[in-house]
């Protein structure tokens, strides 16, 4: 595949400086990975500039330089720079326009939210199988073409990636492909160009400020997917405040919404929940009608994954009986409240969950609590070089719990015990306030334990008969980061090595 530089760039605002027939025969935007032939775009990035990178590009054959400046490079007589105002706009654009805008052979739903995305997604997916349609997944967990499982290194792809990926899916014949759409991706314009069909909100609550810094700005980044850019049918949770206020901005200017959520108004709600630990029971309000079946997933926030699913299946135009059939077989996503060792037939039962932000962890927990008739144990920790403002939330959160275990997640750089010491800082300010006779659990229902292994046995060896172990924050991962350095480290396996432990012990 390749194209003139200026069959690329038509449509953009750009200047071209040089050989407007130069081919193009890929696009970068690391030099390190430039092939001959490649466009190189300089992207100003938080702690690199592109721009800086130029050179390298060159020298690693790149025959194209789009730029936001004007650029002064050796041995660059026969490269041909392209000006222009944005480059990470540009490079969307060029991207869309080197693939042949791949996202309008298939009908693309694009989800957001802080916590429920993966399992929405996946649940989509379920639909559209069922209804005998070619699929595709892109998201936290990786990338799925049809049965074809890849890797991801974002949960968005950078814009040149993920429109290789739309390609790759529909030259395999894809009909329907969902994608997990983060904020940081919508900011970052890693989907400017891209064409939904549906686009989805599941919720919104405190994560990744460290970036966004207030609540409304990463709002409004979430809000970017529903605005002029993005046309489509909208699908959307409106259980917090900025679910309705995104069904409002979107009712005003004419869109077509799908409201979903606990709340009586919302277009579909559940008339009647009934929980268990294998699986729920569920009866819906859909535009009038009621709809009752089963699933396996557990757990009162998966009622509001399901929820979405149905409202996107519907404005996909699949059939209501489809949808429900699909949902009742839908298996629980990896490291989504997946329940590990059941087959141990234990007395006790343990849940590893993705939980990584307050709303998520305090969720999970009141969600197996319903599952159990004994204690729940939460072991829990935080990410390093990542929002530090949600770490004591994420501490008086995990009190829900009966015992929590404050542990290590994924350091990065940063010293462990300093995170943990700011998760602490807020299950400190719950105890205070239960000294001071408050209804709340005291400081003394927490223990510290760094090591994450450890800390999961611990947990595990706590367990009596109806208890619930929740192993919170990692998920499907399969790695833990200290320093810089990645160790396989997956709690699914550590949990069930742990029982298995136990068990062997006596």
């Amino acid at each position: 595949m390749a194209k003139t530089c200026e069959e690329l760039f038509q449509g953009i605002d750009a200047t071209i400086l040089g050989n407007p027939d130069e081919p193009v025969v890929g696009l970068a935007y690391r030099s390190d990975m430039v092939h001959p032939g490649d466009a190189f775009f300089c992207i100003v990035g938080f702690t690199v500039d592109g721009h800086s990178f130029a050179q390298d590009a060159i020298d690693r054959g790149a025959k194209v330089i789009v730029a936001e400046r004007k650029l002064y490079l050796a041995d660059a007589t026969d490269v041909t720079v392209v000006v222009v105002s944005d480059s990470r706009r540009a490079m969307a654009e060029a991207a869309c326009s080197f693939y042949d805008n791949p996202s309008a052979s298939f009908q693309l739903v694009g989800i957001t939210g802080t916590n429920g995305k993966t399992t929405t997604s996946y649940l989509v997916e379920a639909i559209a199988r069922e209804a005998g349609l070619k699929t595709g997944v892109i998201g936290t967990v990786g990338m799925r073409v049809g049965d074809t499982q890849l890797g991801t290194e974002h949960t968005t792809p950078e814009s040149p990636d993920l429109q290789r990926a739309f390609a790759q899916m529909r030259d395999a014949g894809c009909e329907v492909v969902a994608i997990e759409v983060s904020s940081h991706a919508l900011d970052l314009e890693r989907v400017w160009g891209s064409r939904f069909a549906v686009t989805a909100f599941t919720n919104l609550t405190q994560d990744h400020l460290d970036y966004h810094h207030t609540f409304d700005a990463y709002f409004e980044a979430k809000a970017l997917l529903f605005g002029k850019d993005y046309p489509a049918k909208r699908v959307i949770g409106v259980g917090t405040q900025w679910g309705a206020e995104l069904v409002e901005r979107c009712l005003r200017v004419g869109d077509e919404v799908l409201s979903t959520g606990f709340e009586e108004d919302a277009d579909i709600h559940p008339t009647a929940v009934d929980y268990g630990i294998n699986g729920t029971q569920v009866q819906l309000d859909v535009l009038g009608e009621a709809q009752e079946f089963a699933y396996e997933l557990v757990g009162k926030f998966n009622v509001e994954n399901i929820m979405s699913a149905y409202a996107i299946g519907l404005e996909l135009g699949i059939a209501e009986d489809v949808i429900i059939a699909a949902l009742s077989k839908a298996h629980s996503v990896a490291g989504r409240l997946e329940q590990v060792g059941q087959d141990l037939g234990e007395a006790y039962s343990v849940y590893v969950d993705y939980a990584h932000t307050p709303d998520a962890l305090t969720k999970a927990i009141r969600s197996v609590k319903e599952l159990g008739r004994g204690r729940t144990i939460v072991v829990f920790g935080c990410g390093g070089d990542r929002d530090r403002e949600k770490r004591p939330i994420m501490g008086s959160a995990s009190l829900e719990a009966d015992v929590a275990i404050v542990t290590s997640d994924n350091p990065r750089s940063e010293d462990p015990m300093a995170i943990i010491d700011d998760i602490m800082a807020g299950i400190r300010q719950v105890s205070q306030q239960a000294d001071a006779g408050e209804s709340l659990p005291a400081e003394d229902a927490c223990e510290v334990i760094p090591d994450r292994r450890e800390a999961i046995c611990r947990a595990i060896d706590l367990a009596e008969p109806g208890d619930i172990v929740l192993i919170a924050g990692k998920g499907h991962e399969d790695c833990q980061i200290i320093g810089s350095e990645k160790t396989h480290f997956d709690d699914r396996e550590e949990a069930l090595a742990a029982m298995q432990g136990r068990r062997a012990r006596g």
